[in-house]
């Protein structure tokens, strides 16, 4: 047995390598195979999910033809009466200049700030989002950005600046899209002529214009380097608001382009040593927005819709803007506290009624509401011009006799101001010390219908009561509005529109809109026009509005309503019109402010800066347009529009001088306004007792 177990034993230990004590080992090729296969099931699963990701983020991308659309607001340019430019609205869009036009200063800036490696990735940089991961690390907060330029540029164009995971893979399929659908070179143009520099301007010719008054062609280092500099944060290192921060802004910009070896270094030292200098705009006066806010409403009535960047020619003249301005605060600032006036207006007209100037009130910044176009107040006793004009119209004179005494006309009893009657007088002394009851007996005498027809005439447009209060300016009344009324009287009885707009052209010269003719022609026959400005003369030289007084013949009216609420004060030289009126918003009443007083002295401060250094000349010059003869008495808006008729409460005498209606139309072959003129006589009806 033991023999036995000897031979059995014997080819367990030959066979011992292959025995289960010691089992082959296993050969990695399988472990290898099984883990290959895992990761193609994962990678498989992976790139569906991607695909998904993708198709969810790419079923709501922006449409890609706004690459080639402007989502802005039209630019409106305003220039003043002497061909400058004062102010600015909407977006500044300049001409598209390819990148292969410009100074190859402006592109290399650009990619030596945003993104050097522009020609060496495909629209997405790992490599720089690495490094700016890194800094963005290694300083504890945002350093660096990681997007290359065709990343802005697809942000810029079709994607709000929301910070959203969707927002930025959609930023990143769009730049792989633009950086297969367009070369470098077109990308760096689209970049460059689409980016918001400040101020108001798109696309570095705009900005090259706003800031240098230059093309972007013919930018220098020195100014691409400013414009580079500004895309990070244009407000901040605007070269106009804060020309310190946009030289250092700059300066860090030519050191990165020496860097890159777009420049040598002393190429950047010359460049820091004389700086670009951006070109200070005309600062616009304070308040000449009301003005301006004036003009941008009748833009379309004239140009129509659809329009984009449009130049409009205006009547404003800036010196006596200036002096506007100067004017009322200064007077308001010297005694409006203490009289408790808060705000104040002024308009001032030419002959034609060209808008010179217009002061809306204290300080457009606190309130853009501008009391002389919006506002309608009682005139006061400067409404009488209208009941004075009936009565002469009617065939009274300066000269009449007329009494000046307590009347009553049903129950209600005007007094003057003073509480003092004069007794016997003249309607020149009447006028001239604005005696109210004088004012009320010639309303009724005329007819309150007739005064109000007057007003009307004269381009009052609003509805006015016909209660004999009216007489004293009991309806309400806008600045602007009176102020054309006695331009009238002024011009020598020519009818005028208070316009604010000469000229309107697109940027590239087409004209829209042009002003032509004289006007409306005449309202006021040359008698009546010649006594009314004795009578307003009478005001100034020994009435009301005595303080109005310049060295040059001057007239005018004052106006006060009750209470002290509003006054008033109208006047003109033989060349300039302005209205003045004092009060306050919520219509509380001043400390006995008259016409007389706060009005007057602004008027008169006005106007001797306005006139000086003129020629000395006597009112009633030549009136535009005005043709020997010619008389008209129907309202200036009939005129305008052409209404011709019987509805005016008025009787021709069979003798009516004629005129020749005015009226203007726009020609449809050259979109421009042109005056009318129809040669065919019109009879002018005439009011009469």
């Amino acid at each position: 047995m033991s023999a036995r177990r000897n031979t059995d034993q014997a080819p367990a230990r030959s066979r011992s390598p292959r025995g289960r004590g010691n089992p082959r080992p296993k050969r990695p090729r399988g472990r290898l195979r099984r883990v290959a296969i895992w990761l193609s099931i994962v990678g498989i699963w992976a790139l569906i999910g991607a695909t998904g990701l993708i198709a969810y983020f790419a079923y709501d991308l922006p449409d890609l033809n706004r690459l080639y659309q402007t989502d802005r607001h039209p630019s409106v340019t305003l220039i003043d009466g002497n061909g400058a430019t004062y102010a600015t609205f909407g977006d500044l869009y300049g001409e598209f200049i390819p990148v292969d036009q410009m100074p190859k200063v402006v592109p290399e800036a650009l990619l030596a700030t945003e993104d050097r490696r522009f020609f060496h990735h495909f629209g997405i940089d790992p490599i720089g989002l690495a490094r700016a991961v890194f800094a963005d690390l290694r300083a504890g907060h945002l350093v660096q950005g990681g997007s290359t330029i065709t990343q802005q540029l697809a942000k810029n164009v079709f994607l709000t600046p929301d910070r959203t995971l969707k927002r930025k893979v959609q930023e990143v399929l769009l730049a792989l899209w633009l950086e297969h659908k367009f070369s470098k070179d077109q990308i760096l143009s689209l970049y460059l002529n689409r980016v918001y520099f400040g101020a108001g301007t798109y696309g570095v010719d705009a900005a090259s214009e706003r800031y240098f008054s230059k093309s972007a062609r013919d930018l220098a280092l020195p100014e691409a380097a400013m414009l580079a500099g500004l895309l990070k944060a244009p407000t901040r290192y605007g070269p106009i608001t804060n020309p310190t921060g946009a030289r250092e802004r700059a300066s860090l910009v030519l050191d990165r382009m020496a860097a890159a070896d777009f420049i040598t270094t002393d190429q950047a030292k010359a460049a820091k040593a004389h700086p670009a200098v951006a070109i200070q705009p005309k600062v616009p006066l304070r308040n000449s927005r009301y003005f301006a806010d004036w003009v941008l409403e009748g833009i379309d009535e004239y140009a129509g819709r659809g329009w984009s960047d449009l130049v409009v020619v205006t009547t404003l003249d800036m010196k006596l803007q200036a002096d506007a301005e100067r004017a009322v605060e200064g007077v308001l600032a010297k005694s409006g506290e203490a009289r408790d006036v808060s705000q104040a207006a002024l308009v001032a007209l030419g002959p034609d009624g060209a808008v010179r100037a217009m002061v809306g009130g204290r300080d457009w910044r606190d309130s853009p509401f501008n009391r002389a176009t919006q506002a309608r107040r009682q005139p006061g006793s400067s409404f009488k011009l209208f009941v004075y004009l009936a009565g002469l119209e009617a065939g009274l004179s300066p000269e009449s006799a007329a009494v000046d005494s307590p009347i009553s006309v049903g129950h209600w009893s005007p007094k003057n101001d003073s509480n003092h009657y004069y007794g016997e007088t003249t309607l020149r002394e009447a006028f001239a010390h604005s005696m109210n009851s004088v004012a009320v007996q010639v309303a009724q005498q005329v007819g309150l219908e007739t005064v109000i027809a007057m007003a009307h005439r004269l381009g009052i447009t609003g509805e006015l009561p016909e209660v004999p209060s009216v007489a004293l300016g009991t309806g309400e009344v806008s600045l602007l509005e009176l102020t054309g009324a006695y331009d009238v009287v002024a011009n020598g009885g020519m009818g005028v529109i208070p316009y604010g707009i000469a000229e309107i052209r697109t940027r590239d010269g087409q004209v829209l809109f042009r002003r032509q003719g004289g006007g409306p022609g005449r309202v006021l026959p040359e008698r009546v026009d010649r006594q009314m400005n004795e009578l307003l003369t009478a005001v100034v030289e020994s009435g009301t509005g005595h303080a109005a007084m310049l060295d040059r013949p001057a007239a005018g009216k004052t106006g006060t309503t009750q209470d002290f609420r509003d006054a008033w004060f109208v006047g003109y030289t033989s060349n300039l019109v302005a209205g003045v009126w004092v009060g306050n918003d919520d219509g509380e009443p001043m400390k006995r402010v008259s016409g007389g007083t706060i009005p007057v002295k602004i008027w008169h401060d006005f106007m001797a800066a306005g006139t000086a250094g003129q020629p000395v000349e006597a009112l009633l010059a030549e009136a535009p347009g005005a043709a020997p003869g010619e008389e008209s008495h129907r309202s200036i808006w009939q005129r305008i529009l052409g209404q011709f008729g019987d509805s005016s409460p008025s009787r021709a005498p069979a003798n009516a001088p004629t005129y020749q209606r005015r009226s203007f139309s726009k020609d449809r072959s050259d979109g421009i306004y042109h005056e009318n003129t129809n040669p065919a006589p019109q009879v002018g009806p005439r009011n009469i007792f």
